[in-house]
């Protein structure tokens, strides 16, 4: 419960603050369970986001997002009835995680009339409903009937009610009297951020330990060890906060990787950065950028992650077998050394034998001075001779299979690299079109079969790459799957251009366009850099990057795209920056 109640309280000054009066321009819904309002301020256009999917939220957002092709049936409601429309008021519903934002609009008729959005910002449970003036729901994001749920239902046509209480109270109405009695009916051993977050609704275990960090410079603390009146005190300077508006939207990261917000100052975590943001729309773009992009890539992308995971599984399992099998191989020169034993001693041996012990003439035991003996199973069906010749085919075929072993399984490390370059590329996806180029890979690859339902389009647009500018004002472009590596490898990149590529791992094609230039020590380095950063060695603190001109570049025959060989190039060592990159990129 990262964005609770205090959290959704700063919001709505926020979008009270900022959007008031606001009229809406476009209605959009970029996923199943998000909708964007934009909206002309007095301050500017914004854009207000209600997530009420795996990351619920509300507040501005200056994330631009891709569209749909065409608008779900919810996204077309609300852009009939509130295209036009002034925003209102901005209400919190007591102290719930629960806000209305009320809309002045006109109706089929043209009469002045009001529309409400009501963002439900409660996990899992979280929805996004639109009633009229009278409250009564014309439609939600989440239908819920009874099927769904028995103690309360979300239905067009029924008036919207508050979800069920928890019997918790109101913490910015509690004083110190109330806070001590409710402290003292609670056993002593319990946490006191437990005690924070059962007697209080609206506060998040963040904030909860906060409160207990203040009081006793823990966060586990026991309620037997902590000052009851001392407790409370910072209690009600958060309240404070909330109850005067005077928010601080902070974020805790561990590198580049967020890990808690707040909307009051995070002084709990030791060895992180905490870091303050100007308003909580900043806070939250920060916060759930990547977090968002990780949601939707797995969401849309989760046929071919299961392609390709089930892929790796057989391959690698297959790979495992072929080693096995291989060892077994080994014995091949075991195989032909018993058949020439066997041939060379028939004059000893007969039909019906089982075993054979014979002298082995390689085996000179130093100690005992003799030559030592070697136990060779025989068939008994068989003839002396025919048990070598057994013994001849099992070594013909132990070497051929180990030839046969050793390309197979080249094949299979190929296409389990092949596999792994398609995972990262994956990770960089960034929109629909470039998850249609992988998947358009994919079936040129042979996994067509395995895509119910795809069928492929007869052309294909020219990839959409990535573009930087460096310090020496160089232009750099960098792909994010294998057709986007191909293009700018083989289309775009000239003679004189300088190819990167993060050394021994899976990675993008980087090409820095020279226009015939030579450019700076600089621009060398942060080529280098965008080529660490969009590779599987990104996070790692120094990462060798190859570089070479494009002319020395060689197409692998028959391999699956992006794959490339080269002999003559240079490396580079560099410390991925990913603040950095994101500074220098240009689209």
């Amino acid at each position: 419960m990262a964005f609770d109640a205090g959290m959704l309280a700063a919001a709505a000054h926020e979008i009270r603050s900022l959007g008031g009066g606001g009229r809406i321009e476009k209605v959009m819904q970029p996923e199943r369970d998000e909708i964007v309002l934009q909206m002309r301020t007095l301050t500017g256009g914004r854009r207000l986001l209600i997530d009420a999917g795996s990351n619920p939220r509300i507040g501005f957002s200056s994330l631009t997002k891709e569209n749909p092709p065409q608008a779900p049936m919810f996204c077309m409601l609300l852009r009939k009835h509130l295209t036009g429309a002034t925003l209102a008021s901005v209400d919190q519903e007591g102290f719930e995680r629960v806000v209305t934002l009320g809309f002045d609009c006109r109706d089929e008729m043209g009469f002045a009339c009001k529309k409400y959005i009501i963002a439900e910002i409660m996990g899992k449970y979280s929805n996004l409903i639109f009633a009229d003036e009278n409250k009564k729901i014309i439609s939600a994001l989440k239908i819920v009937d009874f099927s769904t749920s028995s103690q309360r239902q979300v239905l067009p046509g029924m008036r919207y009610e508050l979800p069920p209480s928890q019997n918790k109270l109101d913490p910015r109405e509690v004083d110190g009297e109330v806070f001590a009695r409710l402290y003292n009916a609670e056993p002593q051993e319990r946490p006191c951020e437990k005690f924070i977050t059962s007697a209080f609704c609206g506060i998040s275990s963040a904030v909860a330990r906060e409160i207990v960090f203040l009081a006793t410079r823990h966060t586990d603390t026991p309620m037997r060890y902590c000052n009851p009146e001392l407790l409370y005190r910072h209690f009600s300077c958060v309240m404070d906060r909330i109850r005067n508006n005077d928010y601080a939207p902070t974020a805790v990261l561990d590198g580049q990787r967020p890990v808690e917000y707040a909307f009051c100052p995070l002084t709990q975590y030791v060895g992180l950065e905490v870091k303050s943001f100007d308003s909580i729309g900043e806070l939250l773009d920060a916060y759930f950028e990547g977090r968002d992009k990780d949601a939707r890539i797995k969401q849309r992308a989760a046929d071919l992650l299961r392609i390709l995971s089930h892929a790796e599984a057989r391959i690698s399992k297959k790979i495992q077998l072929q080693r096995a099998e291989l060892e077994e191989c080994e014995q091949a020169g075991e195989y032909k050394k018993y058949g020439d034993m066997i041939t060379a001693n028939l004059y000893a041996l007969s039909r019906g034998m089982s075993r054979a012990e014979i002298v082995d003439y390689e085996a000179w035991d130093e100690a005992s001075g003799e030559y030592g003996k070697c136990v060779i199973e025989l068939d008994t069906r068989l003839s002396p001779s025919a048990n070598a010749q057994k013994y001849y085919k099992k070594y013909a075929k132990a070497r051929n299979a180990k030839v046969e072993l050793a390309k197979q399984i080249e094949i299979g490390e190929r296409e389990l690299e092949y596999i792994y370059t398609v995972f990262d590329a994956l990770s960089h996806a960034e929109n629909s079109a470039d998850l249609a180029q992988i998947r358009e890979e994919l079936y040129h690859s042979g996994y067509a079969s395995r895509m119910k339902g795809y069928a492929a389009p007869k052309k294909q647009p020219a990839p959409t790459v990535m573009e930087f500018t460096t310090s020496g004002g160089y232009r750099v472009l960098c792909g994010k799957n294998n057709v986007q590596n191909e293009y700018i490898t083989h289309k775009i990149g000239q003679k004189q251009d300088y190819w990167f590529h993060a050394k021994n791992v899976p990675g993008s094609h980087v090409l820095l366009i020279t226009n015939g230039e030579e450019p700076a020590e600089i621009d060398f380095t942060e080529a280098a850099m965008i080529a660490a950063q969009y590779s599987k060695a990104a996070g790692g603190a120094l990462v060798a990057v190859d570089y070479l001109f494009v002319k020395n570049i060689k197409r692998v025959p028959g391999a699956k795209p992006g794959f490339v060989t080269y002999n003559t190039n240079w490396t580079a060592y560099v410390t991925p920056d990913a603040e950095k990159v994101a500074q220098m990129r240009t689209k």
